[in-house]
């Protein structure tokens, strides 16, 4: 088939230059092994489709015919290749990431809005959902998850330092109820539980000490399935919220919510951006992807 697509491909470029020495030297072969070529073609295809003199080269009928059938369409793939050489020194097209809200809001939206102004021809789509998705499945071009829920035949590039989830409530809260000293403390006090999309379970606080991993299913008057309005009900005085450090720090430092059990809060790693492949990937891609890194 190939082979069949090369031929026609210098059929067409005789029938235009009407001499096999000019069509020759743009093909960059000689003229007899391009004269070999076309009656190799003929005999394949059953018909005469040029007719040669000592001056020039013309289409016969069926030559003809088939000319104005094919070359508009290698016309059309020379405009695509053209398109995609200008793509490739100006960003452009489809880049779409599946990712949580809580990365969203706080690591891939902040760095690229920074970014993306300077490329108009980009359109970047964030798809927000708390469970695991096949990208390539679902033609999405990455995902991003923190780096201990990556796959392991995934290519991943961190794009954030390591996190650590925190126990949170309000001066309010702690004036009402005792301080918790360890995590089994917990199972005493108001919590706001978070509903994990993908089991469908709640999420059992994971903590550890010297070594020690500690999971504590909580109880309370709520629960919920993202992390900002888990936040938001540690504000309004619910209970304790299980929630990153990055989305309560300014809070805590304010005075607004106090942070419990310090010590039994181990780093886990940051946010990764994960894709199948380093092979092809399209220029805007490689914007998106360089942004995430490098980004402040």
């Amino acid at each position: 088939m190939r082979q069949h697509f090369n031929d026609l491909a210098a059929f067409v470029t005789v029938a235009k230059a009407k001499s096999f020495t000019k069509a020759a030297a743009e093909l960059g072969i000689s003229p007899s092994a391009l004269s070999q070529t076309m009656r190799q073609l003929e005999e394949r295809l059953g018909y005469r489709l040029l007719t040669r003199t000592t001056r020039s080269v013309s289409t016969t009928e069926a030559g003809e015919r088939l000319f104005v059938s094919v070359a508009p369409r290698f016309e059309e793939i020379d405009a695509e290749l053209a398109v995609l050489g200008e793509m490739r020194d100006r960003p452009a097209g489809l880049v779409r990431i599946t990712c949580s809200e809580f990365a969203a809001e706080t690591i891939v939206w902040p760095k690229l809005k920074r970014v993306l102004p300077d490329y108009p021809d980009i359109t970047l789509e964030l798809f927000i959902e708390h469970g695991f998705t096949d990208i390539a499945a679902e033609r999405f071009d990455a995902g991003v998850r923190l780096g201990e829920s990556v796959a392991k035949d995934m290519i991943a590039v961190r794009i954030s330092a390591d996190g650590r989830l925190v126990p949170v409530a309000t001066p309010a809260y702690f004036e009402s109820h005792p301080v918790p000293e360890t995590p089994q403390d917990l199972v005493q006090h108001r919590c706001i539980n978070l509903r994990l999309t993908t089991q469908g379970g709640l999420y059992a606080w994971e903590f550890e000490k010297d070594g020690r991993p500690v999971r504590v299913r909580v109880n309370g008057p709520i629960i919920f399935n993202s992390i900002k309005p888990m936040v938001d009900a540690a504000l309004s005085n619910f209970g304790i919220a299980f929630v990153p450090q990055d989305s309560v720090d300014h809070h805590v430092r304010a005075g607004r919510l106090v942070q419990v059990l310090q010590d039994w809060c181990p780093p886990i790693p940051g946010f990764h951006l994960y894709y199948p492949s380093r092979r092809h990937n399209s220029p805007a891609f490689q914007i998106i992807l360089e942004a995430l890194r490098h980004g402040d």
